[in-house]
């Protein structure tokens, strides 16, 4: 799927969002959504994404659920978007399922179309990690797969998605798409950092996945970012897998509480 951005990221306030529309056609408004967002006040970079039919990175698509990930400039350009934007208008008009989060970036490593677009939240020299750090954790993942590599990257997807449902730390998971094949991510949510630490380096297979994109240099660029979630509203899949794990009114590690949740 094509992407745009507007800059880096001078802020911390990042959002996803998550919707499902009835049918195939809502895969119009990848085109019509974009000269609306270049024109949206305070939005420092975003991409619309398609998603896969599994929890990770998959082969196939979901032409009916479609994403958007944007970092804004602080917590009033978000809501601005939220209240006023003709898109969130339409998703509570016609998606039949949206789902919304806001993200406070604590680590994020490498870069997206050579931009680096999460800026963690700073804090004071000798301060102690704040306490939502031992809540839940949202990670994503995004890597542009050498078309050469491209093969051996998919036949690795079912093994590492088999291992990704089986963790029961994870509290949902989708693979995220914004070129067909070729750049691919995954968004997931976690009870905590130490399932998400679990994940990555217990599990054998993802463990010999991981080795193997090394050692074959499969990525032509790659990012690692993880988030601590603190306000969510709507559903996925039926629910709101936040649900009793973030307060809607909490505002952003360092910031004041949001005006509204995301």
């Amino acid at each position: 799927m094509d992407a745009t951005s507007r800059g880096t990221n001078g802020g911390s306030v990042v959002t996803f969002h998550l919707q499902r529309y009835e049918d195939r056609g809502a895969m119009r408004h990848m085109a019509f959504d974009r000269p609306v967002l270049r024109r949206t006040g305070g939005l420092l970079f975003w991409r619309l994404l398609g998603t896969g039919r599994g929890a990770s990175m998959t082969f196939g698509a979901d032409l009916r659920r479609w994403a958007l990930l944007a970092v804004w400039r602080d917590e009033r350009a978000a809501e601005e978007f939220l209240t006023r934007s003709p898109i969130p208008a339409r998703w509570r008009r016609e998606a039949v399922e949206t789902w919304d989060v806001r993200l406070a970036p604590i680590s994020s490593r490498g870069r997206w179309k050579g931009v680096e677009p999460f800026t963690p939240v700073p804090r004071p020299p000798g301060h102690a990690p704040s306490p939502a750090a031992a809540g839940p954790v949202a990670v994503l993942t995004r890597a542009s797969i050498r078309p050469s590599r491209l093969t051996a990257f998919y036949r690795s997807v079912p093994t590492v998605d088999r291992w990704l449902r089986a963790q029961e730390s994870c509290i949902a998971s989708v693979g995220l798409g914004e070129w067909p094949l070729a750049r691919q991510a995954t968004f997931s949510l976690w009870r905590d950092a130490a399932a998400v630490r679990a994940f990555a380096y217990a599990g054998r297979e993802h463990r010999e996945v991981v080795e193997r994109v090394r050692a074959h240099d499969w990525y032509s660029e790659e990012l690692f970012a993880r988030f601590i979630p603190y306000a969510s509203a709507g559903t996925w899949g039926g629910a709101d897998p936040l649900a009793g794990l973030v307060s809607p009114g909490q505002g952003a590690p360092g910031q004041g509480a949001p005006s509204g949740s995301a």
